[in-house]
Order: C-alpha cells, then sequence, then structure tokens
C-alpha cells in the first residue's frame, strides 16, 4: 500500500506543521484569547473536568480556546459529539486531528488514517477481532488471569493500578504479539509504557524535553523489535494479531507492508491495553467503595461455578457490563476526542472554517446532567434495560469514540474486563479506606497518581 506522506514538524517546542487559520477567523465564536504560549492546555492537563464545566458555564456548548501555538473549537454537547464523530458530511480529518499529539508516537496508527485509507486498513484488520478470534484470544488470556490474580493477595502493600497494568501489558504481549520469552515481554512493556508516558509531554523538541525523547525513544526500539519478527511470523502459522496481520489478504490481493505492521501493532498495544487497565482500575475502586455492588457482582459471577471464563459465559454477565459501561463513563479512557476540519462547516449556529483543530470531550457529556440522573453518583443501573439513560442520546455516552472511527477493540476490552473480574470477585473481596479518595490523572489516559491502594480479604 502507498505510505502516507510525513508531516513537517517545527524545531520550536516540536509541533507539527500544519496548514492553519489566523487567529482572527475565529473571534466570531467565544471564547478565551491566546494568553501563553501553550494556551488552555495546561488547564487541560491539571484537571480535564474542570476544564470543560468552566468552559460550558462560560461560553455554552462551542467555545473558542488555544492550545500550543493555534487557535482551535471545543464541542461541549452531545450534538457536538454526533457531529464530529458521524462526520456524515466528511468535514474532519482525524488523522491532523491526532497528529500534534500522537503522530510521531503511534504514527499511523489506525485512529490516525482517513478515508479509503482508513476504511481499507479496518477491513483487513477485522477479522483478527470477530467473534471466533475473540474466543482464542480469551482461551489464552484466561490461565494467565487466574494465575496473577490469585497472587495479589500475597503481596504486602498491594497496590491495584501497576498490578492490573502489568497484567494486561502481559497479556498484550501474547495475544497480540504472541512473545514467551519473559525478557522479551518485560522489554516490550517497558517501552510501550515510556510511549505512552510520553504523549502526555507539552515540550517535543528532544534536546529539551527528555520525557518526550525516550517516547521516542522507545519508539524506535519497538519499530526494531517487530520488524525483525516480520518475516518468522508472514511464514508461520501464530494465531497471535501480529501473526493475523502478516498474513491478511485483502479480496483484491492486497497486503500490510512491514511498516504498516509496525505501525497498527504499536497503537493497538497502547489502545488495548490502556483502555482495559483505566477501566479496570474504576472498577475495582468503585467496588471496594459500594461493597452493595462487589457482593451483587460476586453473586453473578459465582454461578459460573469456575474462575474461568468461557466465550458462552460472556452474555450471562449483564450486571458486570452495568458496571463497566458506568466506570467508562465516570473516567473515560480518553477525555477528548481531536480532529481537524477540511471543509467549512456550522454547529450551534457558529461557522468553522477549513483547517481548524476542533476536539469534543467526552468526560464532558459524560457527567452531563441533561443526560444522566445524579451524573456523579455510581449507579450501574442507569445502563439497565428497565433505565436506559445511555439510550436517551446515542452520542452521550462516547468511550469508544462512534462513527467510522469507532473502536474496533471494543468487544476485546469488554471480554477482557469479564474475564479479570470473574476471578478476582470469586477469590478476593477488595476493600479501601472508608476516607480515601483516589486522586485520579485524567489526561492522557485516566489512571489513579497514588496507584490505588487497596487491600484483598480472601472470600
Amino acid at each position: 500500500m502507498t505510505a502516507a506522506p510525513r508531516t513537517r514538524y517545527s524545531s520550536f517546542l516540536g509541533y507539527p506543521r500544519l496548514p492553519s487559520v489566523p487567529y482572527g477567523a475565529l473571534r466570531h465564536i467565544p471564547g478565551t484569547g491566546r494568553g501563553l504560549i501553550v494556551g488552555d492546555a495546561l488547564a487541560f492537563v491539571a484537571d480535564p473536568l474542570k476544564f470543560v464545566r468552566d468552559r460550558h458555564a462560560a461560553f455554552g456548548p462551542i467555545s473558542r480556546t488555544y492550545f500550543p501555538f493555534e487557535a482551535g473549537v471545543v464541542l461541549l454537547s452531545a450534538d457536538g459529539n454526533e457531529f464530529v464523530l458521524r462526520d456524515r458530511a466528511q468535514n474532519f480529518s482525524a488523522h491532523l486531528g491526532w497528529e500534534p499529539l500522537l503522530g510521531r508516537l503511534f504514527r499511523r496508527g489506525l485512529m490516525l488514517r482517513d478515508g479509503d485509507d482508513h476504511r481499507l486498513q479496518r477491513r483487513l484488520m477485522q477479522p483478527a477481532f470477530r467473534k471466533e478470534a475473540l474466543a482464542g484470544y480469551l482461551e489464552r488470556m484466561t490461565p494467565r488471569i487466574v494465575r496473577e490474580t490469585a497472587r495479589w493477595g500475597q503481596r504486602p502493600g498491594f497496590r491495584f493500578y501497576p498490578a492490573i497494568k502489568r497484567l494486561t501489558l502481559d497479556i498484550a504481549a501474547d495475544v497480540f504479539l504472541g512473545l514467551e520469552l519473559q525478557s522479551e515481554v518485560d522489554q516490550v512493556n517497558r517501552d510501550f509504557a515510556t510511549v505512552v508516558e510520553a504523549s502526555l509531554a507539552l515540550v517535543r523538541v528532544p534536546v529539551l524535553g527528555r520525557k518526550y525523547a525516550r517516547g521516542l525513544e522507545a519508539r524506535s526500539r519497538l519499530e526494531r523489535f517487530l520488524a525483525a519478527r516480520i518475516p518468522e511470523r508472514r511464514n508461520g502459522n501464530g494465531s497471535d494479531l501480529f501473526s493475523q496481520m502478516c498474513r491478511t489478504v485483502s479480496e483484491s490481493g492486497e497486503r500490510y507492508s512491514d511498516e504498516e505492521i509496525v505501525d497498527h501493532l504499536i497503537f493497538l498495544m497502547m489502545a488495548a491495553h490502556d483502555t482495559t487497565t483505566s477501566a479496570l482500575t474504576t472498577i475495582a475502586y468503585a467496588l471496594a467503595r459500594q461493597p452493595q455492588w462487589q457482593e451483587r457482582l460476586r453473586e453473578t459471577v459465582q454461578e459460573l461455578d469456575r474462575l474461568e471464563v468461557q466465550p458462552d459465559d460472556l452474555s450471562r454477565l449483564e450486571p458486570v457490563e452495568w458496571v463497566l459501561h458506568e466506570a467508562l463513563r465516570l473516567y473515560p479512557p480518553l477525555p477528548a476526542i481531536a480532529r481537524r476540519t477540511v471543509r467549512d462547516c456550522e454547529i450551534h449556529g457558529f461557522s468553522i472554517p477549513a483547517n481548524v483543530a476542533v476536539s469534543v470531550y467526552p468526560i464532558f457529556t459524560h457527567h452531563d446532567p441533561q443526560w444522566w440522573t445524579e451524573p456523579e453518583r455510581f449507579d450501574p443501573e442507569r445502563f439497565s434495560p428497565a433505565r436506559g439513560e445511555d439510550r436517551r442520546h446515542g452520542f452521550a455516552w462516547v468511550p469508544f469514540g462512534g462513527g467510522a472511527h469507532m473502536c474496533l477493540g471494543m468487544h476485546f476490552a469488554e471480554m477482557q474486563v469479564k474475564a479479570v473480574l470473574v476471578p478476582l470477585l470469586r477469590q478476593w473481596r477488595l476493600g479501601i479506606p472508608a476516607d480515601y479518595r483516589v486522586p485520579y490523572q485524567l489526561a492522557p489516559i485516566a489512571k489513579p497518581r497514588d496507584g490505588l491502594p487497596m487491600s484483598l480479604q480472601a472470600v
């Protein structure tokens, strides 16, 4: 396949040179001025939920903002989510939206592609996420999950987040990459963690920003590691995602290039394990604070009468699914979704010219009282068929995005969450001090700043 053109980057702070409109072209939209060089970025990183609530209170569902070196538009409504994510008129580019944030670190991942290129790449990848493939992944991951969760209660000073992060990374290294040597798994996991951490760096010139430089170095190591194994995977018969991608052929005979395989795998490893890690951490915290829900789920999972989840069990765990959806509502893994206009468009009564960065914020609509009863309360039954608050607007709850870019790994994530919660709750009772409140870092991906210390008592 034809490689996409490389983006040029400026020498000042390392941000890309993208087509943009003059600052004055957005003056008709209410909002903030230029301020410092980084504009509103610091306020967003410090507390994304406060950032969007303050903006909505001041300016309403659409406002002008200023992030590094250019003005942009913030949309804070379920209608805005639908307008951007469904994108019926093809007004937006996902590639140009994510490029400033992720372009060098997760180059040409599926989320960073547009149009026919995105459709082809996604179509080639879909067989690896169909029901039969997911059943194979579940069979591979469940013994490891049962083994590792059994050990958690034996660790002094147990912290849930690093434990679940390590587990999901190990699962991804096995299911996605087919790695068996622990030394290889450990190095790959360290490099992925470094790349994800670098995505939060504001300074992106390697000489000045060491966090970002370490991310680029880790990305290069991952590229070399994966590229060296492609010939073997093309000629093998492995069932891991890496092997499947190496052997995939489209209806017209097209294959992934070596570069595309590497780019997709680096992105998918991040998307798969970080989303699940974030969701499971939120669930563990919520269940520790809400013992009645913990006991309700424990009763549900005990009906399976075994620790290892099987494909036929997944549909029998409906309350677990409600809890997962509520966790993703309260703390969506991605607080914001980025796009860039490729043509003039209009929303909420304001025109937006082409070449403007536009962002929607799931974290706002997920907490919007217009759609959710007592939105700050952990209440999984809001997702039950009897209440169905998520059906009030199809784009009020969008933790997996929407439209053509709806997360391809959504069902994998839901399956993995169930596969972890069944043995976890059958073996352990989760506890935290009554006065403990988790200090959340909401960007770039929701996680606890203190690792979520937790006690585990045998059931």
